[in-house]
């Protein structure tokens, strides 16, 4: 079949598709306006409209007064520091300046629930164990749970760990800068290059300077993996840093999107979505959404986004959980990083880094129905002492959120860090 000439990758039926789906994008703009110029009380309205109309199409959720109750407060926490209160457990907040001059939060919890609480940023003697976000989150996503006993930082807490949690620049932890303000388009001009020479190496060195511990244990979700494949790969210094790298979902080099036209899209041009989306913050207007949509239908409208576009179905995870979770889902991210991913998938090649050359053990678990990994070629591009573990029947968000993270998940990340990190760790 014949190909347009400046569009070289494209069939001719993939065309059609592609301006459908470049005018689905630029909505994006006018609904920026609409985020910046409704009053409070406007947005208010359309909550209580959706509401109505949620229970009249769809009825109620069969939940308990008591469980409603208790997942609207998950939903409803406004950061970290409430959601990790709601089961008892104090945090600390933490600054850092990252060498190329953003200011990055780090949140810590440094002891068990109902442990004295130590002098904030004091050596508690534990193990450190830091844990890190994947693309378009923040540190919310993995206390934003309905069961503690899915929660796997309170598992760790429990189990003696000082645990740590990064936040990537631009975030909504980390929007400030020495240089520039979130205002400018110089502040997001960053990708991957960045979270993996500045944003972790810089995480790390104060983790370890504050704890006065030797090593950390490294646990990353999806793109936080892929941040510490990029940062070992290219500081050997790095590698002698971190006892063991978990990798959960891990990404590397993921497949194209499920999505015709929005595949065709990206192997066209990547930077076709500069054009779409500026080049700051991409999609803004997802914080827009969710103040005016009653939950349940935010849901909906989240999960119907996520089977569109990677085939996800999300039936590992439990409604509630969907309800108290989605408003901690999306964060802040550059449009550059989005692209950095597309650039990814295009050339089949996690670009630069070489990294065979990581020296950390690296133990992966990935859901064996996440349609983001293919785990055969990733382990070809690791070195040989990398031990994957599918977890059947699982997807990507389900190793943070299904319904079985108690049984599957985080009792092989506990038996991991047993076998690396040393309980009785010392000062340096």
């Amino acid at each position: 079949m014949p190909r347009l000439p400046f569009l070289g990758r494209l069939f001719f039926r993939d065309y059609s598709a592609l301006v459908i789906g470049a005018l689905l994008i630029i909505l994006e703009i006018p609904i920026r306006l609409i985020t910046l110029c409704l009053p409070e009380r406007v947005i208010q309205w359309f909550y209580s409209r959706s509401r109505l109309m949620f229970h009249r199409v769809a009825g109620h959720s069969g939940a308990s007064a008591k469980d409603k109750k208790h997942i609207e407060r998950i939903r409803a926490a406004l950061d970290f520091e409430e959601l990790c209160a709601i089961w008892g457990y104090e945090v600390e907040d933490h600054y850092l300046q990252t060498k190329d001059g953003y200011l990055l939060c780090l949140h810590r919890i440094p002891g068990k629930k109902g442990e004295s609480r130590p002098t904030p940023g004091s050596y508690v003697g534990k193990p450190v164990v830091y844990l890190h976000h994947g693309l378009l989150m923040n540190s919310e996503v993995w206390v934003c749970l309905t069961d503690e006993e899915r929660c796997l930082p309170f598992a760790l807490a429990e189990k003696g760990y000082d645990v740590w949690f990064g936040n990537n620049r631009g975030n909504k932890y980390s929007k400030k800068a020495l240089y520039c303000n979130a205002h400018e388009r110089k502040f997001w001009d960053y990708s991957i290059d960045e979270f993996c020479m500045h944003d972790i190496p810089n995480s790390i060195d104060y983790i370890l300077e504050t704890t006065q511990a030797p090593k950390l244990s490294y646990i990353g979700f999806s793109q936080g993996t892929a941040q510490a494949f990029a940062a070992l790969s290219i500081n050997p210094r790095l590698n002698q840093k971190v006892s063991v790298f978990v990798g959960l979902a891990p990404a590397m080099r993921p497949h194209g999107l499920s999505v015709r036209f929005v595949d065709a899209l990206m192997k066209a041009s990547p930077t076709l979505v500069f054009l779409f989306f500026g080049r700051k913050a991409i999609l803004p207007s997802t914080v827009f959404w969710q103040s005016i949509l009653y939950p349940p239908i935010f849901v909906k409208i989240i999960d119907a986004c996520l089977t569109f576009l990677f085939n996800w179905r999300g039936e590992n995870i439990p409604i509630p959980q969907k309800l108290a979770a989605y408003s901690h889902l999306y964060s802040y991210t550059s449009t550059k990083a989005v692209v950095h991913w597309f650039q990814i998938m295009r050339s089949g090649k996690f670009l630069i880094f070489p990294t065979k050359n990581i020296s950390t053990p690296i133990v992966l678990l990935y859901g064996d129905n996440d349609t983001l990994i293919d785990i055969d070629t990733m382990l070809r591009e690791l070195p040989s002492h990398t031990v994957a573990y599918p977890v059947p029947g699982h997807e990507h968000l389900d190793v943070l959120w299904g319904r079985d993270v108690g049984k599957l998940v985080i009792p092989r990340v506990l038996e991991t860090l047993r076998m690396y990190a040393n309980l009785k760790s010392t000062r340096k």
